[in-house]
């Protein structure tokens, strides 16, 4: 059984691939807050500002098996105006997306000729049958997804260092400036975000473009 919170079809808003027009899935549950609240200050992350609790979103809801999910997200993917079919592709997110990402929907997805990929968290393994691996560490949760295609850093965090990061194996290192409220402290993330990539060429500024663009 598949849990859903919503999916959408829209642009990807953030990481190596902003811009590129994709499915979102997103899973019900996280492992490392309980969405709630007053669970937040204990919790091992702080910093989700995404709604994961229940299946009531658009296009949400529960799915027994992997070909009825994939029949589902497949009709969010636009005809093509143009006569010429864009390989389809979608984003498995959350919450955390590995607590029910499984390899029968991920072959599901690409046998409709989807490109897969996931945004997780980094602390469950990935089947390697997934096509596209966004790690995005929170706090000091141990990795065990510890290669991919890009790492996504959420900077500052309280005592984690980037640093800490760069010998894992993945092709990308994006530092995200943390969204702050009120606004200056945003502002203030930005400029500390940029500054330790100037410092530290390996990592690229990173920006959630859906939200200055005002997306979803």
């Amino acid at each position: 059984m598949y849990h859903i919170k919503e999916a959408f079809y829209s642009l990807q808003g953030e990481g190596q691939r902003a811009g590129r027009p994709a499915i979102f899935c997103r899973f019900t549950g996280c492992n490392l807050w309980s969405g709630r609240e007053q669970d937040r200050a204990t919790s091992p992350c702080t910093l989700c500002d995404t709604d994961f609790i229940g299946t009531d979103g658009q296009h949400g809801g529960r799915f027994g098996e992997a070909q009825d999910l994939a029949d589902h997200l497949l009709a969010l993917w636009p005809d093509s105006a143009e006569g010429i079919a864009a390989k389809p592709y979608v984003v498995f997110t959350g919450g955390e997306p590995l607590l029910q990402l499984d390899v029968p929907l991920i072959e599901a997805m690409q046998t409709r000729r989807f490109e897969v990929a996931v945004e997780t968290n980094g602390t469950l393994p990935c089947p390697p049958q997934v096509d596209w691996i966004c790690v995005s560490p929170k706090g000091h949760s141990p990795i065990v997804q510890r290669h991919g295609h890009e790492l996504k850093l959420v900077y500052p965090q309280p005592g984690v260092n980037p640093a800490d990061f760069i010998t894992l194996d993945f092709e990308h290192f994006i530092l995200q400036p943390l969204d702050g409220e009120p606004q200056g402290l945003t502002e203030n993330y930005t400029q500390a975000a940029l500054n330790y990539c100037l410092a530290h060429p390996r990592w690229t500024l990173g920006l959630q473009t859906h939200k200055l663009l005002n997306i979803d």
